[in-house]
């Protein structure tokens, strides 16, 4: 196959050990998707290797500074998708599958086994043949709307316009960064680096509310009658096969289980927060009073959403004294990723090695190796995409490229992932700096990174972050912690001008904040995983209804008439469908991590690290997390580190601690 690659234009490096696109067009990327299809359609192999050759092409449509390729990816990742469909309905497959059951196997490839039955069944293999091309035909429909709805959001280019007077209150860096239409007004657009830190500081209030409405109303139209198509055709697919609802269809396969155990979890979890959410909102809403009365604007004695980011962002800087604009003069990019690096290789044991001349797609994009640190075995590599440009994917995420299992030859192959982020670009003049909530985004994603290349398991299905959705969060968000503790924060800050040190008084008020705002964020959470939950629990919905509904309710700020969150809430057609609690399900557990051994025994204490990395990252899927935690915490995992974690007192609300079901 390497042949062909290189015949269409593909180039595959011995150096790099995986194929990068160059050159492609709509006519090369059809072939080649027609090549992995019909090379794999009659092979056994295909359940496990086809992903190895497949995100050659359904990648680029997240990343490729060619509109061209997107589109060709675009319509590539809809025809794999379709045959993955295909492929999960093979009845012949799936009977074989059953025959070799009674075989003596080892215990991953027993697990695989099991697992590739279950999903067979999920796929209605066990039911008559009419029903089946039913669940075919409506998997291929929610696969292909579930692409468009991602297309839609990478390729929104919105830019609004303001005068210097309406972005009032933006440091210098910020404004530098922006560009200049022929008049003089500014260009915002609603990429992150662009709207998050307007909405945080900016002083006119009208600026924010008009950056709310378009940033909320990204893709409203066609985004709003895909996802309400996806509800109800999830919810079809789940009646056929047996589940009252979508959600419960999808929690099969969780830590959770079922729809009952998740409303119990966010239920008694917003009992906890409801107090706190209220004392914090009072507070903002006297903060915006104050500031009303020192800038001569009309107070309507209401927050609104375009209220929140600012009022919060003032809480850190006068309850906790943080100044922002000081603090990021400290976490240039350039540093911040020398030092997170250098973290990551002493604690995992492992080593990084910048690739020079690799192909990329990009020429902001870096290229690394991993090795292990004492046997100097390549592990893995990993690509960095940090900066913002048009068409590309608009959050920040860790995609995996290419699986580490072993091959069919019994060889293991080397896995592969790439970082992207939109971190502010940097300017002639001006470096990119980085806000500290942005510091923590690039540790937590990386953290994605080191579970998808340290993983070592026999099959692509248990490879890295194929994981339980709701335990596939605990690497990275364990990982988060270490933005917020001193030694961490001072080897990845330094001064953009001079170089010099973090000053310690910084440093104290920073950490200190972090339990700022506590109760109003992690309730916009519960807002999120409770409509996420209504949402598909339900057969038809008004997802602009039930998001303001919940907002409304839970957080107590009304959501901007005219607008749908959910049309631009990408998680809901990007695999987190009935599952967005897992975020914080996730956070009990990573917190659990953290305190219990990191923080006690040294939160860089190679030891500690080294038997992470075995226990928990080597192990990918091929164990139910929470066996991996019981392993390396020595006992039942507990939620109350979580609590310690969020400036709350500690009590046992999930029931018993032992009971996975319970938490």
């Amino acid at each position: 196959s390497g042949v062909f690659f290189k015949s269409l234009g593909y180039i595959c490096s011995n150096s790099q050990k995986y194929i990068v696109w160059i050159n492609l067009n709509f006519e090369k990327i059809t072939l080649m998707t027609g090549f992995v299809v019909q090379g794999n359609a009659t092979g056994f192999t295909v359940l496990c290797s086809v992903s190895a050759s497949r995100h050659v092409l359904d990648f680029p449509q997240y990343v490729s500074p060619c509109k061209e390729v997107r589109l060709a990816s675009t319509e590539a990742d809809k025809r794999l998708s379709g045959f993955d469909v295909e492929v999960s309905m093979r009845a012949d497959v799936f009977q074989r599958l059953i025959e070799k059951q009674s075989g003596d196997l080892l215990p991953e490839s027993e697990r695989f086994l099991g697992r590739l039955i279950k999903l067979g069944k999920r796929n209605g293999l066990h039911l008559s043949k009419d029903i089946q091309e039913e669940i075919k035909s409506i998997s291929k429909q929610i696969s292909e709307l579930s692409i468009d709805f991602n297309q839609n959001l990478n390729e929104e280019n919105t830019v609004l316009l303001f005068s210097q007077e309406d972005l009032v209150g933006l440091a210098e860096s910020y404004m530098n960064g922006l560009e200049k239409a022929e008049d003089g007004w500014y260009k915002v657009t609603l990429a992150y680096p662009h709207y998050f830190p307007l909405m945080k500081r900016c002083h006119v209030p009208e600026t924010r509310r008009k950056m709310e409405m378009a940033f909320h109303s990204r893709c409203k139209d066609v985004n709003t009658a895909i996802l309400e198509q996806l509800i109800e055709l999830r919810a079809r697919l789940a009646k056929l096969l047996g589940f009252s609802s979508h959600a419960n269809y999808v929690l099969e396969m969780t830590v959770a289980k079922n729809s009952e155990n998740v409303a119990r979890f966010l239920d008694e979890l917003y009992k906890r927060l409801r107090p706190v959410g209220e004392q914090e909102r009072h507070y903002l809403l006297s903060l915006k009073h104050a500031d009303c009365e020192r800038r001569g604007l009309a107070f309507d004695g209401q927050l609104h959403a375009w209220d929140m980011p600012y009022y919060m962002n003032q809480v850190e800087q006068v309850k906790f004294a943080v100044d922002k604009d000081k603090l990021i003069e400290y976490f240039p990019l350039e540093v911040v990723t020398e030092g997170l690096l250098n973290i990551y290789q002493d604690l995992l044991g492992l080593r990084f090695q910048r690739v020079e001349d690799a192909l990329v797609w990009h020429d902001s994009v870096k290229l690394y190796s991993v090795l292990d640190s004492v046997t100097g075995e390549e592990i893995g590599q990993f690509y960095l995409d940090l900066h913002p440009r048009e068409g590309k994917y608009g959050h920040a995420a860790c995609f995996g490229l290419q699986p580490g299992c072993l091959g069919p030859d019994g060889n293991r192959r080397m896995p592969v992932a790439a970082m992207v982020a939109n971190f502010t670009k940097p300017t002639s003049s001006w470096p990119s700096l980085l806000q500290h909530h942005e510091v923590e985004t690039f540790f937590h994603e990386f953290g994605h990174v080191m579970h998808e290349l340290c993983s070592r398991t026999r099959y692509a299905e248990f490879s890295g972050t194929q994981v339980e959705t709701d335990f596939v969060e605990v690497p990275s968000q364990m990982l988060e912690n270490w933005v917020w503790e001193k030694e961490p924060l001072r080897k990845m800050s330094r001064h953009y001008k001079d170089g010099s040190p973090i000053p310690d008084s910084l440093l104290d008020k920073l950490i200190a904040s972090r339990v700022a705002n506590t109760g109003l964020m992690n309730l916009r959470q519960i807002v999120l995983s409770k409509a996420d939950q209504t949402l598909h629990t339900k057969d038809r919905a008004d997802t602009a209804a039930e998001f303001a509904k919940h907002s409304e309710d839970i957080l107590g700020i009304p959501a901007t008439p005219g607008t749908n969150m959910t049309a631009s809430f990408s998680h809901l057609a990007g695999g987190y469908d009935g599952q967005y609690y897992s975020y914080l399900w996730s956070e009990v557990y990573s917190m659990d991590i953290f305190f219990s051994r990191f923080k006690k025994e040294g939160i860089l204490n190679p030891k500690v690290g080294r038997e992470y990395r075995r226990v928990v990252l080597e192990a990918g899927g091929s164990v139910d997390g929470v066996d991996m935690l019981k392993t390396f915490l020595g006992r039942e995992p507990c939620q109350d580190a979580f609590f310690q974690c969020k400036g709350l007192l500690a009590a046992a609300f999930f029931g018993s601690p032992a009971s996975s079901a319970a938490l």
